[in-house]
């Protein structure tokens, strides 16, 4: 959605060569502004707090018959009448998808908002590249880059969205493979039930999803007054409404009912679902998903 001239962002131009070089524009900026908020976050992701292979201590915990003795911490076990064995904090590698809607309605900006939607989006993917990529994990742009692990991953992904001459509006997630995880962050406006058909399949797959649905407070609060027309960044079609107060409680009425279905679908299959207003700061999110994603690792037991 889009008031005519109040949107600060200039509408999406039709050609789709145009709209990515348009967002090539912003990615070394969106970069600085990526890091500068990875560093206000906590880091420490590559510690999975479940068992596993690694060299940190997690916890003592009693011993199962049938375990390997070479486990056992006899220190430990010395102290009372059990045995225990010592647990490795888990540390492989994880790949974590990351993907940014390059949709003509991210690029809306109200008065209401600090940033156009598109910048909000790639700035948190950007900033989780920096923070999974300090970690030792693997990151990865589906239809844009295979799986990589790097520590200056937030950079080399940069110039990959730098260089790219047209973006897919929705790619393919058959190279998602089982046990990553995806972050997806988009303003979700699509019908409901398209947005479940495309990401469905990955949780057939037991892939860990986290969408980060983007939101200009504009669209949330629907401020608008007298007569007003609205144009859809999309198609083009304009809207009239002579009195724009009237639609507000209907408006607001179904844009709850979408997100309200979409969080409650993500919650049935342990996905997460995270609101980032563009009038709020982007760190605020950012530690919103990176607990969500550690939660999730350490209830899934990523490979």
């Amino acid at each position: 959605m889009a008031r005519l001239g109040e949107a600060t962002a200039p509408v999406a131009p039709r050609n789709a060569i145009a709209r990515a070089r348009l967002r090539a524009s912003l990615v070394p900026d969106l970069l600085v502004e990526a890091r500068r908020i990875t560093n206000t976050v906590i880091a420490g992701w590559h510690g999975r707090r479940r068992r596993g292979v690694g060299e940190n201590f997690w916890q003592f915990r009693p011993y199962v018959e049938g375990e390997t003795m070479a486990r056992i911490d006899w220190r430990r076990s010395a102290r009372d009448d059990h045995i225990y064995v010592r647990d490795l904090e888990w540390e492989a590698a994880h790949t974590v998808w990351l993907w940014a809607d390059p949709s003509p309605s991210m690029l809306y900006k109200s008065q209401l908002g600090n940033v156009s939607k598109e910048s909000r989006a790639l700035v948190l993917i950007l900033a989780l590249a920096e923070l999974l990529s300090r970690s030792g994990e693997r990151i990865a742009w589906p239809g844009l880059t295979d799986p990589f692990s790097s520590r200056n991953g937030a950079e080399r992904l940069a110039a990959r969205l730098h260089h790219a001459e047209r973006f897919t509006a929705r790619p393919g997630l058959a190279p998602v493979s089982r046990y990553s995880d995806i972050v997806v962050a988009s303003d979700f406006l699509d019908p409901v039930e398209e947005t479940v058909a495309w990401l469905d399949p990955l949780a057939e797959r037991g892939v860990r999803a986290h969408l980060i649905e983007v939101a200009d407070p504009a669209e949330e609060t629907f401020p608008y007054s007298g007569r007003t027309e609205f144009l859809d960044p999309e198609t083009g079609v304009r809207l009239t409404a002579g009195r724009a107060e009237t639609l507000s409680q209907d408006y607001r009425r179904l844009y709850a009912a979408r997100r309200d279905e979409l969080a409650t679908w993500c919650g049935r299959l342990g996905w997460s679902y995270t609101v980032s207003r563009t009038d709020r700061l982007a760190s605020e999110t950012l530690v919103k998903v990176h607990m969500a994603m550690t939660v999730n690792a350490a209830q899934g037991g990523g490979r």
